[in-house]
């Protein structure tokens, strides 16, 4: 990362895998167009099937990858994969993918998430809870171990703050308080959460910043009033808990994540920062 880079184009000649770039209104192509934005090359994974099983379906591929493309800067370059993370080899193919295409990866978002499907502690079953774990923390693990391999131990001294990589994982907030019914899915985000300082203090021998972030109540559909998967009540509740009267949009989390792989952010690392307009304070 150079300590000269445009303000305008803050990213430029970096290079960014963003997963979970699936809908339209995904917080995934929020941050996707955000950091092509401001300069980088953006290569994105998504997977159609997990949506589709969702009460608002799957969305159109093309029309993604074509809102990908829009926000590029001149001369960034643009890759996509559908790929199922599920897949224990996945990981490992994917980030390969992404160095095929761009020569070499700067930046690594881990926005994918495996959700329905889910229940109360009296649910579950280890076929519910391992389908969970596989997609949302171990393939966030092994995406960023495999990134991280790109990048030689350094021994020899400081950390060039100028040249660091950066990892960003998704949280979903249970650490702010009970989510009941999705039992499954808080685990294995919550061990993102846990897990966040132990994984930044072994990247920062190989020079690379990792943040997770948890961005709150965004309206990527769920929110919506129909088609839904939670009831009317619990959304008109969680709307009164929001300071500024409105629920979370893509493009405020995806704020935050540009800042932090920006040269800006280089002074945060093994930190979970909460992006949620005040709701937590609520």
């Amino acid at each position: 990362m150079s300590a000269d880079r445009s303000s305008s184009l803050p990213l430029a000649g970096r290079t960014a895998l963003v997963t979970g770039v699936s809908r339209r209104r995904g917080i995934g192509l929020g941050v996707s167009r955000r950091l092509a934005e401001l300069g980088a090359s953006v290569f994105v994974q998504h997977y159609s099937p997990h949506d589709a099983d969702q009460p608002w379906g799957a969305d159109d591929i093309d029309s993604v990858r074509a809102a990908v493309r829009s926000a590029l800067a001149p001369g960034a370059d643009f890759g996509d994969w559908g790929l199922d993370l599920a897949e224990s080899t996945a990981p490992r193919r994917l980030i390969d993918a992404a160095v095929d295409t761009f020569g070499r990866l700067d930046i690594l978002i881990c926005n994918h998430a495996r959700s329905g499907g889910d229940g109360s502690i009296f649910d579950m079953t280890p076929e519910s809870l391992d389908a969970h774990w596989s997609v949302n923390a171990r393939s966030t693990l092994l995406l960023t171990r495999h990134f991280a391999e790109q990048f030689a131990p350094d021994s020899f001294g400081p950390i060039d703050e100028s040249a660091t990589g950066r990892v960003i994982w998704m949280t979903s907030g249970q650490h702010e308080g009970p989510m009941p019914g999705e039992v499954a899915y808080a685990t294995s985000k919550a061990a993102l959460a846990g897990i966040t300082p132990t994984v930044a203090s072994e990247l920062l021998t190989r020079g690379i910043l990792l943040n997770t972030v948890n961005p709150g109540p965004v309206n990527t559909g769920y929110l919506d009033d129909e088609p839904t998967d939670r009831s009317a009540e619990v959304k008109k509740g969680a709307l009164r808990s929001m300071p500024f009267g409105r629920f979370g949009l893509p493009s405020d989390p995806a704020r935050l994540i540009a800042w932090l792989v920006s040269d800006e952010g280089r002074w945060m690392v093994g930190q979970v920062l909460t992006s949620d307009g005040g709701f937590s304070l609520s």
